[in-house]
Formats: structure tokens, sequence, C-alpha cells
């Protein structure tokens, strides 16, 4: 930044030199035009006025005037007796002289007045605009996070400043819109937004000001130059104010309708266990009441009931089992446990864990070579294709095919579960993912049984490895879930 600045003021001092010396030419060009032909004293003071009144329109404050002595030396020299000399002969030639100068002064300084109104209003307009176009930007973003995120680098970029930095008092964070900051800018905004004060200068170039909503400090806003007016830089600090104080509050109601889902989580969950747990219940109960009258049973009858009872025992077991698996993950998250691990050796065991729900189904694994061992957790990636057995098990028919393998694409290790079941409605497939959620459409709506939990535990399980899961089907075609972990083959050499 440092040389950008030396550019720019060798730019401006030969900027004001160029200047200095064109009105050095201008009053030498015009002295020598006047006696080339042969002005007379009335001639050569109005043209050397006009000149004069046109530098103080275009110039500054001092070039005016030193405009303004040159010319009054070659009105003096050239044009008043006695000619060539300095010196002035008579009451005549000092009052033109006089004459001269006081009309030089006064309406070089109304000239420059109106110059420096005419500038003034200027920047009073650019102003406008460019608050104008700050508030049209802000009212572009829809993510409040990420406009506190880029306030500095908007309004760094609309003013045409060469640093911006922001302090959030509810965040105790810092954006900024340059990656070099001054030692101790935080410590000196944090202070101002603790103690609001006027706009005042801190660390050299830098100006700051307290962001305040009513009497509550929000933070801090610093810039750098010292471009903006007291007037833009209360429109701007009373902005950002603003868009503080909305990202505060949609923070806030985005708190308690995360705890209003949460408390609508918990009472779905509840209603759907209710009614999950008392359905099997209620067949246990039937069959153990029969049992245990035992009026007009045979063998075969009792056997039945037995079979009834140990089946719905074993369904009341998944309920509870996904229930508590659902709540651990909602309270504490997952703890990844990552060993090396054939996939192989991952699927042969989650198929054998399954063999009783796919005893009646034609199972193939299909695994890319080489088996090369990967990280991940075991444990919970078999808990992942358990679920997903599970599940196609229960949809498809007896007799029908199911799939599963393994491959390595790129970075990530993919597996899959295809089944030739019928299917899933497309209406269905966005949000088999979700809590809770059965399917309401296709040819075996108002068959599931289950508490709508083990494709979200799965989903969460693959989350927490860093990877994805996602489903395709195309109905009366069956279903193919597929998901995938990355590949962490430096860590994976390092400790083979």
């Amino acid at each position: 930044m440092i040389p950008v600045r030396q550019n720019i003021n060798r730019r401006v001092y030969s900027g004001k030199l160029a200047a200095w010396l064109a009105a050095t030419a201008a009053a030498a060009l015009t002295t020598f035009l006047l006696t080339w032909l042969r002005a007379n004293s009335t001639t050569a003071g109005m043209v050397f006025l006009v000149l004069v009144v046109w530098s103080a329109a275009q110039a500054g404050r001092w070039l005016p005037f030193y405009l303004a002595a040159l010319c009054a030396l070659s009105f003096d020299y050239f044009f008043l007796p006695p000619y060539h000399t300095l010196w002035l002969e008579g009451p005549q030639a000092w009052v033109e002289m006089l004459a001269f100068v006081a009309s030089c002064v006064v309406v070089s300084r109304v000239a420059e007045r109106a110059r420096r109104q005419t500038r003034q209003a200027e920047q009073r307009r650019e102003d406008v605009e460019r608050l104008y176009e700050l508030s049209q930007q802000l009212m572009l973003y829809e993510d409040a996070e990420a406009l506190v995120r880029d306030l500095p680098r908007l309004i760094d970029r609309i003013f045409g400043l060469e640093g911006v930095v922001l302090y959030v008092c509810d965040q105790d964070k810092l954006y900024a819109s340059i990656s070099e900051l001054p030692m101790g800018m935080e410590a000196s905004l944090r202070t101002m937004s603790q103690n609001p004060h006027p706009t005042i200068t801190i660390h050299a170039s830098y100006h700051a000001t307290p962001l305040m909503l009513g009497l509550r400090p929000l933070g801090a806003l610093g810039w750098q130059p010292a471009a903006l007016s007291r007037e833009v830089a209360a429109a701007v600090s009373a902005q950002v104010a603003i868009v503080l104080a909305r990202a505060i509050a949609i923070a806030t109601s985005t708190r308690i309708e995360a705890a209003r889902e949460g408390e609508r989580l918990r009472t779905a969950l509840i209603d759907s266990l209710t009614h999950e747990l008392r359905t099997p219940l209620t067949s246990i109960r039937a069959a153990a009441t029969t049992l245990m009258e035992g009026r007009g049973l045979d063998e075969d009858g009792r056997l039945d009931l037995a079979a009834i009872i140990d089946e719905e025992a074993a369904r009341l077991d998944l309920l509870i089992g996904e229930a508590v698996e659902m709540a651990q993950i909602d309270a504490q998250g997952v703890e990844i446990h990552m060993v090396p691990h054939h996939p192989r050796a991952l699927l042969d065991q989650a198929v054998a864990e399954s063999r009783s729900l796919l005893a009646a189904h034609r199972v193939s694994i299909s695994v890319e070579e080489p088996d090369e061992p990967a990280w991940f957790d075991p444990h919970l990636l078999g808990r992942v294709l358990r679920h997903l057995l599970e599940n196609a098990a229960a949809h498809t028919p007896a007799g029908t095919g199911v799939r599963l393998g393994s491959k390595r694409s790129g970075e990530r290790l993919e597996f899959f579960v295809e089944d030739e079941g019928p299917g899933i409605d497309a209406l269905d497939l966005p949000l088999i993912f979700e809590k809770f959620y059965r399917g309401q459409r296709g040819p075996a709506a108002g068959k599931r049984k289950g508490s709508g939990m083990g494709l979200a535990i799965t989903r969460a399980i693959v989350n927490a490895h860093g990877g994805g899961i996602e489903a395709s089907s195309h109905p009366g075609q069956g279903a193919s879930f597929r998901f995938w972990v990355p590949l962490v083959e430096k860590e994976l050499r390092g400790k083979a």
C-alpha cells in the first residue's frame, strides 16, 4: 500500500507543478500578444482580469493570486507609464493599477467561492449517490450474516476508501476489507463501542465512529483515509447499525425458531413412538391373552401365536433401538473413531448381521479391486449398511435381488445398496432422509412399518464422516442408495 500512496503523491505534486508552470506560460503568452497588438492599458487590464477570473474558476486559492501578481507586474511594466519600468507616474497610473489589483482580488475571491460551492454541491451529489448505492446493495442480501461479513468490502468499494474495519459487539469479532490491520485496532474499536463518543482518529490514518441503536452499542466502524465528511460518516454508520440490528434480530428469531422446532420434534417423537410402540404391544398382548386362555387352540395355533409374539417383540426392540440411537445423535452428535479397514470386510459383516432379514432375498456383493484398506469408522458405517439392508428387505418382495458394493472414485470411497422392489415415489424421494418421515405415496404407501428414523440416522453418520448420501429410484424398478466418505490416503500410508 505504501508504494501506491507514494505514486499517488508523486502524481499530485507533478500536477500542481504543471499547473503553476501553465499559469506562468499563460501570463507570458498573453503579455506577448497584447504588446504585439499594441493594446492600450484599458484593453490590457480587461484581458489580464479575464485571465485571472478564469484561473480562479478553474484552480485553487493560491494559483489565481500568483497569476494576478504576474499580470499586475506585466500590466505595470508594459502598459503603464513610464513604460518598461516598475514605477508608476502620475495619479492616473496609480488609480489604474489599484483598480486592476482590487478587481483581481475581488473577482478571484468571488470566482473561487463559486468554484468551492460548486465542488461542494458536486461532492454532496456524489455522496448521495454512494449512500443510495450502499442502501441498494444492502437490500440485495437475504443472508444477514453474509451481509455483515461483506459490509467492510462494500463500503470500501463504494466510497473508494483504502481500508474499512467493522467490530461487532455481540459476536466480539472483527471484519475488515484488508488483510493486514494495525496492532491494537480491535482493542481500540472494542473500547469505542463500550464508551461511545464522536468520530475520532485512531492509529494514525484510521478514523472510527461508534455504532448505536438508541442507547444500545452494537459495535464500531473504522476507515481510512479521512475521505468521509461528518454527515456521510453519520449516514453510513446509521445504515450499518440498522444492518447489525437486523442481523441480531434474525439470529434471535432463528434461535427461538430452533427451540420451537426442537420442541415440535420432541412432540413428534413422542407421538410417533406412542403410536409405533402401541401397535406391536397390542399384538403381543392379544396373542399372550389368547395363549393364556388356551381354549380351542391346537399345537399349530399356539405356534402361530408364539411366532406373532416373537415377531412383534423384535419389531418393538428395533423401534426402541432406533429411538435411543436418534436421541443419542441429537444430544451428543456422532463420534468418529477411524481405523484402516477393508471395504469388502465391512460389506461381508453387514450382510452376515442382516442374514435373518435377507434370508428370502438374493444377495450379491461387488467390490472394486484391489480391495485396499481405507480410513473410516467400521462400526458406524456398518450401522449405515445394516439400516439400508433392513430397509431393502422390508420394502421388497421375497425372491428379489439386493446388490451392495464399493468402489473408489477420485478422493472418496463410495458404497451402494440397490434392490429390485417397487421403488420410491418421486414426491417422497426428497424427504426420505428427514426424521420421522415415511413414504405417503407409491405402491407400498400405508404398508410400511417403522419409526421413520433409520434413514435420518444413516445421514447423520455419513455427514459426521465428511461424506454424503443420496437415493435414486424409478417406481417399479427398485431403489438405489449411495453414500461416500473421503479417502485419507496420506494418513493411511503414514500409519500402515
